[in-house]
């Protein structure tokens, strides 16, 4: 690439990350407005976040590995097609049903961010990668908080329909950046032979784990259908594992996956993703509810999504400590990240009665998840080769997005058995302890480091 091209590439694909950003952004907030308008009720409404959430987790590790081959920008073309088709879809929707097929060719946006990493990995200098991979990492966490608030701006200025076309427009400007900025014709690199047996594994036992932990609070943890759907995902997700251990070349190569830095950036993960997608979840209803109900602070449509506007200011800060500091300095960054989420998550749980309260902790939130979701793509990239990069770091964003998964069914499931404020307090106090244990996890795994080291 020339130098005028590479100096463009990063915003390039930066912006392409953003898709993710907005279109998570058209989730919980608007529940409530969709059920209304649509004359369902809210638990069915809930699918609107399921079926987007469960192609997100099923498309992100097929992207990822198609991304290894030779045309990843063609693939993010034609990825940002297929989502401004869904949110077309979505926009003009006349039934719940149609609107759902919208959602779950959204849910590609999730596959984005570790395409664009696998595009700065190849075509950046050396120098450049390990700040750029920190730096679309940390995008969708920015994106969120100005996402939020647009989408609450438009939804309540005019209607839901609005932000999904705003969502449209915005993915077909990435679409025009991308097609004039991002290579996309083949470069050197050989393809491989496509995994088609993983692929089908793993998407069946993902996609039964996420309807399992979805919709549990609705058919009962204990029943039959629930029950049956948990072990179809543990067995297809076990057959997965010995299939991918086995293969040439799997979808995600497991071998690398289960070294000690990878090991450790994977497990985080999952239980940050829990913590910070109950904390979060569980703030926006505050903010939401009446103050009759004894905890709500009664924001207006209007203002509720800038609620999220200081985890978008926090988070880019923490993304930028992240890069002065060095890629030397990524291992100590996951418990540094991991102490400020667990620190503001306790605070979340103790004090949450006041909006000032309620905008610090999401300002913390965003700090912890800037330094943390900045450096774990990092970590995983300089510990695989150059032709496992995709595949290792979308299994990075799949575990984030089963995290998220299992923090809002554990979340749904505590505030539908203990609805009140009784069900706040206990939903905030157990995202706080597993704030806690993971940072006490990954700080005993620092001090063990450095004296083996």
């Amino acid at each position: 690439m020339t130098g005028q091209r590479t100096d463009r590439l990063l915003p390039a694909l930066v912006y392409a990350a953003l898709t993710t950003s907005v279109v998570s952004s058209l989730g919980m907030l608007l529940v409530p407005s969709i059920a209304d308008a649509m004359g369902i009720t809210i638990g069915s409404t809930q699918w609107m976040l399921t079926v987007n959430l469960m192609v997100g987790a099923v498309a992100t590790p097929i992207m990822g590995r198609l991304s290894d081959g030779p045309r990843p920008g063609r693939l993010l073309l034609i990825a940002l097609g297929v989502i401004f088709v869904g949110s077309v879809v979505a926009a003009v929707a006349p039934n719940f049903t149609v609107f759902l097929i919208g959602r779950a060719l959204q849910g590609l946006s999730y596959g984005i961010v570790p395409v664009t990493i696998v595009l700065a990995r190849r075509h950046l200098s050396a120098d450049q990668v390990s700040p750029a991979i920190s730096s679309l990492s940390v995008t969708v966490a920015t994106g969120l908080g100005l996402g939020y608030p647009l989408t609450g701006v438009l939804a309540s200025w005019l209607d839901y329909r609005a932000a999904f076309w705003f969502a449209a427009a915005f993915v077909a400007t990435a679409a025009i950046v991308v097609w004039r900025f991002v290579p996309i014709g083949a470069d050197e690199n050989t393809a491989k032979p496509f995994d088609v047996p993983g692929a089908a594994l793993l998407s069946v036992g993902l996609a039964a784990l996420l309807i399992a932990v979805s919709e549990g609070p609705n058919w009962g943890w204990g029943s039959v259908t629930t029950i049956c759907v948990a072990l179809v995902a543990v067995g297809a997700l076990v057959a997965w594992g010995f299939v991918e251990l086995r293969r040439r070349h799997p979808l995600i190569d497991l071998r690398v996956v289960r070294t000690a830095e990878v090991l450790l950036a994977n497990a985080t993960a999952i239980c940050l993703g829990a913590s910070m997608y109950m904390s979060l979840s569980i703030a926006s209803i505050i903010a939401q509810a009446p103050a009759s109900t004894g905890y709500g602070i009664d924001l207006p449509l209007f203002w509720a999504g800038f609620v999220m506007l200081p985890l978008s200011v926090g988070s880019f800060t923490g993304n930028r400590f992240v890069r002065r500091l060095g890629p030397e300095s990524m291992t100590a960054m996951l418990p540094l990240g991991s102490a400020l989420t667990a620190g503001s998550a306790v605070m979340l749980w103790l004090t949450n009665d006041q909006l000032w309260e309620i905008l610090l902790g999401m300002a913390l939130f965003g700090l912890g998840m800037g330094a943390a979701y900045a450096a774990m793509p990092a970590l995983v990239a300089r510990n695989v080769a150059d032709t496992e990069v995709g595949s290792a770091v979308s299994f990075n964003q799949v575990l984030r997005t089963v995290g998220g998964a299992l923090g809002s069914a554990v979340a749904g499931a505590v505030l539908a058995a203990n609805p009140g404020e009784h069900g706040v307090t206990l939903g905030l106090g157990i995202a706080a302890i597993i704030g806690i244990v993971v940072f006490v996890a990954l700080a005993v795994n620092q001090v063990r480091v450095h004296r083996t080291g």
